[in-house]
């Protein structure tokens, strides 16, 4: 849940030179918000999104193991780009491919944007974000029923994508074998940061003790930069993890059908 109005200090940010655009954009179950600064950036997202979605439909009627498994899966060498690079992700985690879904589908847009030029770009798959920002940007966290609440996580401006990927047991319909409130992966690599969110979340159950323990989940992948973890009252975190503000985060923002 981007926002890039408001400044590390909680203080209305100067407005930037073009005020960003946002739009929500469904494909049948990818379901994603776009931010960019030009109508231009968003459709090169929207054509990924498409294009990437029908190559992995396409690849599922050949194979519909693919979608089903939870373990870890054998790529040909001739399969999609987008097909690669899930497996990759959920390999490197010893889980299926489909953890790594909707960080790819992300990752994919918004390089199709920095494509078409922009250097401020967004896509936040249900949770799932990738991101490049010339300006800083804060990403909210949402716990569901979590007594951590209004939590942002501030981005300063970076020239090259990033991930910020959360999984959650209480929260979404996606799988998980966790009770993380959320459990959120910091990568440069999107599709890992997807899969790890999963894996990291999946270790999660109650407790102070089990929110500590969860970070083994992550630990000595050089790729993964950081990790953050929310159980009920308890927050952990692990590495790298961007300055923390208060931010408004609701339920309605969160991006979904």
């Amino acid at each position: 849940m981007p926002d890039s109005t408001r400044n590390p200090t909680g203080k209305p940010a100067k407005e930037p030179a073009t005020t960003p655009i946002k739009e929500h954009f469904q494909l049948k179950e990818t379901i994603v918000t776009i931010a960019a600064d030009n109508q231009e950036h968003i459709e090169a997202a929207k054509e990924s999104i498409r294009l990437h979605r029908a190559a992995l439909e396409t690849y599922i009627l050949s194979d519909p193991y693919f979608q089903l498994t939870l373990e870890p899966y054998e790529c040909p060498k001739n399969a999609p780009e987008v097909v690669r690079r899930m497996v990759k992700a959920g390999n490197t985690m010893q889980i299926g491919p489909m953890s790594a879904v909707a960080g790819t589908f992300s990752a994919l847009a918004v390089e199709a944007m920095v494509e078409a030029g922009a250097k401020y770009a967004i896509v936040d798959n249900g949770g799932d974000i990738a991101l490049i920002n010339d300006r800083p940007v804060v990403v909210g966290i949402y716990a569901g029923q979590s007594s951590i609440k209004n939590m942002g996580l501030v981005f300063e401006p970076r020239n090259s994508i990033t991930g910020v990927c959360t999984s959650a047991g209480t929260v979404g319909p996606s799988i998980s074998f966790g009770m993380a409130d959320a459990a959120t992966v910091f990568s440069d690599d999107v599709s890992l940061a997807d899969a790890s969110a999963t894996a990291l979340g999946n270790e999660v159950g109650i407790g102070k003790e089990s929110v500590e323990a969860s970070f083994k989940a992550v630990k000595g992948i050089p790729e993964i930069k950081g990790a953050l973890v929310i159980q009920g009252e308890y927050i952990g975190m692990w590495g790298q993890v961007p300055k923390i503000t208060r931010a408004d985060v609701r339920y309605e923002y969160i991006t979904k059908a």
